[in-house]
């Protein structure tokens, strides 16, 4: 048994896959265990990595928007910040997506884990010091965000060849209920250390985080890997995954719908720190708690993603919807216990829609070009950060954010409904309004069901 950087040179066995059917895009294997991927000891150590360095990220993260506010006093300034970490996928997502699908996906993501590390401990010094200045965080913003181009089209892809297309389903969900569960420890202690000892330390602790996910790396057997066969290197390979994606309504229209619902709908950055400063006038506990309760709703939202055998688009559609009328819901909340509250339903249902899209499109891609669809589906769900976090942190600065929020939540919702309808008349079906089992149902069925209903 080999380990560590070394191991990349043990022969595997290269697998060519074919495009998968619609009713393979559709979900995984029904009745599979809720934790049946962690049987695969790779992606044992990939998962343990991540419990870590995801509560360093969630503590940055809290940091990185209470030190930007303390420093400026503007949630425009949170804005902004938000979207100079997410500026680079907008910009040079695509590309990203294409290096993936050339490169060994475990040696980018030691290198992406380590520059994100230093940039961690870059912040921390210069916070501990008492030299930093909102410009720094600006600049580290934007480090982050340069190696998120590439970390985050390989960490999705990466995780097919941990597991294999018959644990896809099941990984890709427990990834982000590893993620919420993180946000779950990372808010709490990062309150406790903004108001304990100050910043500096949550923004170390950080950069010490990623020494679990390169461990985890290095001590991968590579010849349990599921290898594809890389893409070489060539002229067109960037217009050929957009022409892939173009031609796969399955695959273009979740891209459409999460791109409204992370430009418009998760600017939390701006509108948590606004609600618990501007608002109900609490402090860095308060943006804790928010930031808390709401993971525990996404988290709730991610395993039962885990549990569900498919990933189907009524069910995004449904949870889109569901999310956007929530945050309206949320936006005139009157007191801060019941704002905190439904954080829980914002979380989950806004997991589900994160859950069920990414499932669905990776499991509906060619693996040979998985690295440049999931960017395209990055780049849109997080680029649009870029466009909506200072949209929101304007209308938050000149109408309060209570107006910022009913903005986004309306056009999440909208989105949901218009995308929906689409698809509707795009498939041939129709609204059926009626009663089950003395409930009220509402669904979509094919049109033609109403003329031969009387036949049957």
């Amino acid at each position: 048994m080999s380990t560590g950087s070394g191991a990349d040179s043990a022969p595997a066995p290269t697998t060519h896959h074919s495009p998968p059917t619609p009713e393979a895009a559709s979900g995984g294997t029904r009745g599979s265990s809720m934790f049946s991927s962690l049987k695969v000891r790779n992606y044992r150590l990939f998962f343990a990595g991540q419990v870590v360095s995801n509560i360093g990220t969630w503590m940055q993260r809290i940091a990185q928007d209470w030190l930007v506010l303390s420093l400026t006093g503007s949630a425009t300034a949170v804005g902004v910040t938000t979207a100079l970490q997410f500026l680079p996928m907008l910009l040079f997502g695509l590309y990203g997506g294409v290096l993936v699908d050339r490169l060994s996906k475990r040696r980018a993501l030691l290198f992406t884990q380590t520059s994100m590390a230093v940039t961690g401990v870059a912040l921390a010094l210069l916070t501990l010091s008492g030299h930093v200045e909102v410009w720094h965080v600006y600049v580290a913003a934007f480090a982050v965000g340069l190696a998120t181009v590439v970390d985050n089209p390989a960490r999705q892809s990466f995780v097919s060849e941990m597991v294999g297309p018959d644990q896809l389903q099941n990984a890709v969900s427990l990834n982000s209920a590893n993620f919420q569960s993180a946000r779950l420890v990372g808010p709490a202690v990062a309150g406790l250390m903004i108001t304990g000892v100050g910043t500096g330390w949550a923004f170390l602790a950080n950069g010490l985080s990623f020494v679990a996910p390169i461990a985890g790396l290095l001590l991968m057997r590579a010849r349990e890997l599921h290898v594809v066969e890389r893409a070489p290197r060539g002229k067109g390979q960037l217009r050929e995954g957009l022409r892939y994606v173009a031609g796969r309504p399955d695959l273009i229209w979740p891209i459409v719908l999460v791109g409204f619902i992370g430009t418009f709908g998760f600017n939390f950055p701006v509108y948590l720190s606004a609600f618990a400063d501007d608002v109900f006038h609490a402090g860095a506990g308060s943006y804790s708690l928010f930031n808390t309760l709401m993971a525990v709703g996404s988290l709730v939202g991610a395993l039962l993603a885990a549990r569900r055998g498919t990933s189907r688009m009524r069910v995004l559609i449904a949870a889109a919807a569901v999310f956007g009328l929530v945050e309206l819901v949320a936006a005139v909340a009157p007191s801060l216990w019941l704002f905190a509250l439904l954080m829980i339903p914002v979380g989950m249902f806004g997991m589900t829609v994160n859950v069920t899209a990414n499932t669905s499109i990776q499991m509906g891609t060619d693996p040979a070009m998985r690295g440049r669809v999931m960017a395209l589906y990055m780049m849109v769900f997080l680029g649009g950060s870029p466009v909506g976090a200072p949209i929101a942190g304007w209308i938050t600065d000149a109408y309060g954010v209570r107006a910022g929020l009913a903005a986004g939540g309306a056009v999440s919702a909208a989105a949901a409904v218009t995308i929906g309808l689409l698809l509707a008349r795009v498939g041939g079906l129709r609204l059926a309004v009626g009663w089950r089992r003395g409930h009220p149902t509402v669904r979509f069925v094919p049109r033609e069901s109403r003329e031969l209903a009387p036949a049957a």
